[in-house]
């Protein structure tokens, strides 16, 4: 048996099970749950590499961390801003992948963090997050899930996008929930007829594929519920609403990560590949404000990171620097598709990163 086949094989018959158990069909939001989050099988449970710049290092992609550490040294302007806005010392990571973001800000923020503690639901992922961080051990630490309450700043870089999604297909005029079924020897898609909606009226007749995202919103409502005192700083690929679903985005947003490659097909290659979906951020923020947690800003990735002084670090780089730090601002690149979205109930306090380019008005 390959390396490849000890992941996708016993993937496939705990999928198969799950079938099994809920009478042949599965909502997509469990299939990727499994697919991603299934104990030592999934791909984010499994010990394969995730995290790198390029494909010969085994790794399937490259997230803002890993291809500039301007990226933690800018964020952390914002991090420090909102440290002393809403008085608190503490800071929380949300899913801290490699732990590179984590180093980054620690380094950058010094003192002013008496305490980093990493919410991660990987165990091989804080493995690694712990050998990353050894230098900074007296101040991290870990948890498996948010405490009942908790003050600081919490941080989330590319964490939404990699919460499972519910599918939508119009298919003639009719809404259908899309599934997955087992055909033959592997997993197929299987649509059901259904009340749910996206949150937006998609003008026309024509078929239409999309996502909702009740997990990512209750996500928001849980964080809210518990936040007590400090704020929210929120990084991922994503659109207002009115973007998400417009109708000629008719082919959804779902797309897998292996090698360096995209793909648009979750049902092979189980436990190989990423899996993810844009964010909402108008649903991400309405369901925040719903819970007592209002937006603060919110602003594409470019001009936030501008706003924290990027162009300055840039000046001060060397050549290669600048060159892997301009990707994180190209409009082409990660600079516009990218979005950041502050939230606090903190009143009087305006975030350094949105103090210019603030699209709050287009959620």
């Amino acid at each position: 048996m390959t390396e490849a086949q000890s992941l996708t094989t016993p993937l496939e018959k705990l999928v198969q099970r799950a079938l099994a158990q809920a009478g042949g069909w599965l909502p997509f939001d469990r299939f990727m749950a499994l697919a991603l989050y299934a104990p030592g099988l999934g791909y984010y449970a499994n010990h394969s590499r995730k995290f790198g710049q390029m494909p010969a290092s085994g790794s399937d992609f490259v997230t803002a961390p890993e291809l500039s550490p301007l990226f933690g040294r800018a964020l952390a302007v914002q991090v420090a801003d909102a440290l002393r806005a809403t008085g608190t010392r503490e800071v929380w990571e949300f899913g801290a992948g490699s732990g590179a973001l984590a180093g980054q800000l620690l380094e950058a923020l010094g003192d002013q963090v008496e305490r980093y503690t990493i919410v991660d639901l990987s165990g091989t992922l804080r493995e690694r997050q712990q050998a990353a961080l050894a230098g900074h051990a007296p101040r991290v630490q870990w948890a498996s899930e948010l405490p009942a309450q908790l003050d600081g700043v919490v941080v989330g870089n590319e964490v939404l996008d990699a919460m499972p999604v519910k599918l939508l297909a119009r298919v003639g005029g009719l809404w259908h929930e899309r599934g997955v079924a087992w055909h033959d020897s592997g997993c197929a898609w299987a649509d059901r007829p259904t009340d749910l909606r996206p949150p937006l009226e998609v003008p026309g007749e024509h078929d239409y594929l999309t996502e909702i995202h009740p997990q990512a919103e209750a996500f928001m409502r849980t964080l809210a519920d518990r936040l007590q005192k400090g704020a929210a700083l929120l990084l991922d690929y994503g659109f207002p609403e009115a973007e998400y679903y417009h109708p000629q985005r008719h082919m959804g947003t779902l797309m897998c990560h292996q090698a360096h490659r995209v793909d648009g097909n979750p049902l092979v290659g189980l436990g190989l590949k990423d899996i993810t979906a844009h964010v909402n951020f108008t649903g991400v923020a309405l369901a925040a404000q719903e819970a007592g947690l209002p937006t603060l800003g919110y602003a594409t990735q470019a001009r936030f990171l501008m706003n924290c002084g990027v162009v300055d670090l840039m000046a001060a780089a060397s050549v290669a620097q600048r060159t892997d730090a301009l990707k994180l601002v190209n409009e082409h690149e990660m600079g516009e598709l990218f979005k950041v979205i502050a939230l606090s109930r903190t009143a009087g306090w305006e975030p350094v990163g949105f103090s210019q380019g603030d699209r709050t008005h287009t959620l």
